[in-house]
């Protein structure tokens, strides 16, 4: 067969499948699929507007309502020239939107992109391309960054500190592909030759709401690289809004960070790490005998005590426990703490030293350690719930951005569950599914626009009185006094939020007569 243009035609033209694709699943073609239960019939309905998140709307007043979102974004220090960049609001907007649902890197973003109900709860016009959020912050200046996030931060957590709290010291290492700017070799026992980067991180116990994050090179990942940051953050506290006590595990006791606390005046407690005088400690307390008891089946005893390298005697504590009988647990211990061989009977004991210039007595003090592996939990979240495990690029800035980013959306959700229900802590994990997951659809009728929810959650109606609780007292907030400014509402919230630590319940019924 020859053509009218002189080209034979080889295989002539036969059902154009691609169409009859696109017809089925129409209103007025749907598709049938065939399951184990029943039949179906498959229609697409793409310009519906549903979102998977509807439960977000509440999450948006709570920001409304405390100013944070919008002064967030007014005091952004990027400017774009192009005429084709997004706004401010959009991409800050997609920024939390895509922490927020739990995404853990920027290809995830584009997720989002056909959710046309949550964007206008944050007055944003739509959900930025990936390659936007991933290059926003390329070039930028990394100190106006730092101060820009920092304030943020501090606009969170500030109303909380004017309460006796406890500031929490640890370090993460998160592994990268040693491309990156940083991905140097670091002590990581779990992935030994790896390339990371080091997270540097302070912490209020408790509430466990992210301070600051300081992310370093993986060379970098030992305790003495985060003592200026948290100098920093130290000193530009209010004097009333200092900690109570510094607490951290054996990598920060060493002779430079307690003779900083000591010259601030500044409480700490910190493990120890092994050595020989810590041995010989532990073995001339072991014949001497006159253990107390502690918390936890712990056992104590404390003297005063000059390291080798240290300037001054400190008061030094030594904890031991009976170890289980069974051999997997007996064979591992922490760093820092003890296996001896020197106790009479064959039992072995497992050991905690803490060095400490605190005047609590043992047990106290055994309790304050042990309400440190909250913090570890925090931890955990963060890598594993958040984004703290992605967001990467070559160049250190956009890391450390990124890290505060996803500190401060954490925050404001961890603030925002609390708010909803002050007497239980949520992780991640349960918390979005109850609290921000459910099909959401918008009906428009005249000028008035109607969210419906439906939640397959097991705890929906719990869901929705907590919601409806938290959002009438929000609404209370603005309409009561409609002057207040979003500082005060900020207040009272936090008054909401902290009333299970300012005014506990009794245990028992208090007596009436």
């Amino acid at each position: 067969m020859v053509s009218e243009m002189g080209v034979s035609v080889v295989h002539p033209a036969g059902e154009v499948l691609g169409e009859v694709i696109a017809r089925a699943g129409t209103a007025d073609n749907p598709l049938t699929v065939e399951t184990h239960g029943r039949r179906f019939q498959v229609e697409w309905d793409p310009q519906a507007p549903v979102t998977a998140l509807g439960q977000l709307v509440f999450f948006s007043q709570f920001l409304a309502t405390g100013g944070l979102f919008s002064e967030w974004v007014g005091s952004c220090p990027l400017k774009f020239s192009s005429p084709n960049a997004p706004s401010l609001t959009d991409l800050l907007g997609t920024i939390v939107l895509s922490v927020l649902s739990g995404q853990k890197r920027y290809a995830h973003v584009t997720a989002l992109r056909a959710d046309t109900v949550n964007p206008a709860g944050f007055g944003m016009k739509k959900v930025c391309s990936e390659d936007s959020v991933r290059r926003a912050f390329q070039g930028a200046d990394p100190a106006a960054c730092a101060d820009w996030q920092m304030q943020a931060l501090r606009r969170c957590w500030l109303p909380a500190l004017r309460h006796g709290w406890v500031l929490d010291l640890d370090t993460t290492i998160k592994p990268v592909c040693g491309h990156q700017e940083g991905a140097d070799l670091c002590y990581n026992p779990a992935r030994r030759g790896h390339r990371a980067h080091a997270y540097h991180t302070l912490m209020i116990r408790h509430l466990r709401l992210v301070l600051d994050v300081e992310v370093l090179p993986g060379n970098k990942g030992s305790a003495t690289e985060g003592r200026p940051g948290l100098w920093r953050l130290w000193e530009s506290l209010p004097k009333e809004c200092r900690p109570q006590l510094i607490c951290g595990d054996a990598a920060y006791g060493h002779q430079g960070l307690l003779k900083e606390c000591e010259e601030r005046s500044q409480k700490y407690l910190f493990r120890i790490r092994r050595s020989p005088q810590i041995k010989s400690l532990v073995a001339m307390m072991e014949t001497q005998g006159g253990w107390k008891p502690g918390c936890n089946g712990w056992v104590g005893i404390e003297s005063s005590l000059k390291l080798k390298g240290w300037n001054t005697p400190r008061r030094v504590v030594v904890y031991r426990r009976r170890l289980e009988k069974n051999a997997g647990a007996s064979n591992r211990l922490d760093e820092g703490e003890l296996k001896l061989d020197i106790v009479k009977d064959s039992k072995e004991w497992e050991y905690q030293i803490l060095v400490t210039n605190l005047e609590i007595d043992l047990v106290g003090l055994s309790d304050l350690y042990r309400k440190r592996a909250d913090v570890e939990n925090a931890y955990d979240e963060l890598k594993n719930q958040w984004g703290w495990g992605g967001f990467m690029t070559r160049d250190l800035l956009r890391c450390q951005v990124a890290a505060r980013n996803v500190a401060l959306v954490y925050n404001w959700w961890r603030l925002f569950v609390a708010c909803a229900q002050p007497a239980r802590a949520r992780e991640a994990i349960t918390s979005r599914p109850l609290l921000l997951c459910a099909v959401g659809r918008v009906v428009e009728s005249g000028r008035q626009l109607t969210l419906r929810l439906t939640s397959t959650h097991a705890d929906a109606a719990e869901a929705q009185l907590l919601l409806g609780q938290m959002s009438l007292f929000l609404s209370g907030l603005r309409n009561a006094a409609e002057q207040l400014n979003p500082n005060y509402c900020w207040e009272r919230i936090w008054d909401r939020i902290l009333e299970p630590w300012l005014f506990p319940k009794p245990r028992l019924p208090a007596p009436s007569f």
